[in-house]
């Protein structure tokens, strides 16, 4: 099985052109800020919104083109919605049992297929339990179990771990990556989350005012982020200029020093991790020093993050003892630093 989409969805504040090619058992994460286009792309592949042009193929069988719209009901696509969308007055079983239902698939069968769903889940003890009973972890678990009985080609997931907490999220992740690649079906994956797209996706596309600006492996999209929005959702520096001589020039008329050479147009990225805060402009071998203000301090696992703002809008992690030695509070002035050697520098 395998997908083969090129496709423009024009709206009345947004076109958005979405090329995708990815085989059986392949996960696509697609990332970008709000009404970047990634719920319309979604709905265009499910058969919830009609595309303008192009086609989309599916285990070669064409869903849409210039000519032809299937209805959703017609598309062996499965859909894991972010709130659920169980039918509240079915059970567990008979809500995962829908699925084959509606494609034709005796009850008995339906049945069956349902019950061995929600064990692959580990849904096998709530076979009975109605919605109302389940707790978020639970009730996605269900949906995963419903999108999948229904012997999908495409597996559509729309922000599967955003109503969730964090230990029920990491479960579901595991769990996602596990059934997911193991499927035949394609899966795509529309994610605010960085560990859902770092964790489940072996593939993301970065959507921005409804065009992909980046696509790649997660390590590599997240190691050499090309949008403000991608450096936020992995946590990295990204300052955009001018490149030459070992030096990247903002347009703010600051510059950043690289341990390498880039010509022309130029991002300069580095984790938090690696800038220094200080509360008097410091001395020594750090080339790169601005001046900021703090703007934000909160919690991050063992680190606080603080976001400044200045010549380079920065973040940095430093340790709760930094934090109290320094004093830091929102407003407070103070100058950070990052060596050239910690700075990743490429074309933009």
């Amino acid at each position: 099985m395998s997908i083969s989409a090129s496709f423009t969805v024009r709206r009345p504040n947004l076109t958005v052109s979405l090329d995708l090619e990815a085989g059986a058992g392949e996960v696509v994460g697609i990332i970008g800020p709000n009404g970047a286009g990634k719920t319309t792309a979604l709905k265009a592949l499910a058969g919830l919104l009609p595309i303008t042009t192009g086609h989309i193929i599916v285990a070669d069988e064409v869903l849409a083109d210039d000519s032809l719209h299937l209805p959703p009901q017609e598309r062996r696509v499965g859909v894991v919605f972010q709130d659920h969308l169980l039918f509240p007055h079915l059970t567990a079983l008979e809500n995962t049992a829908f699925a084959p239902r509606a494609r034709g698939v005796s009850r008995p069968v339906a049945r069956e297929r349902a019950r061995r769903w929600l064990q692959e889940v580990g849904a096998g003890d709530l076979l009975q339990s109605r919605p109302a009973q389940l707790s978020g972890g639970q009730a996605q678990r269900v949906a995963l179990a419903r999108a999948l009985a229904g012997d999908p080609v495409l597996v559509l997931l729309d922000e599967p771990t955003a109503s969730l907490d964090p230990g029920s999220a990491m479960a579901l992740r595991t769990l996602l990556r596990e059934h997911l690649t193991r499927s035949q079906a394609v899966s795509i994956l529309v994610t605010h989350t960085a560990l859902d797209a770092l964790v489940v996706a072996d593939r993301l596309l970065v959507l921005e005012d409804g065009h992909v600006v980046q696509a790649g492996r997660p390590a590599s999209v997240a190691a050499q982020p090309r949008t403000q929005h991608v450096a936020a959702l992995v946590g990295m520096n990204l300052l955009r200029g001018h490149a030459s001589g070992g030096a990247v020039h903002l347009a703010n008329g600051s510059t950043v020093i690289c341990s390498s050479a880039v010509d022309g147009p130029a991002f300069a990225a580095f984790a938090p991790s690696t800038v220094s805060v200080y509360a008097e402009r410091p001395t020594g071998s750090p080339r790169n020093v601005w001046p900021g203000v703090v703007e934000a301090i909160t919690p991050h696992g063992d680190a606080v993050r603080i976001q400044m703002r200045g010549p380079a809008p920065l973040l940095a992690d430093i340790t709760p003892g930094a934090l109290a030695g320094l004093d830091l509070r929102r407003g407070t002035h103070v100058w950070a630093s990052v060596k050239a050697t910690e700075v990743a520098v490429y074309a933009a």
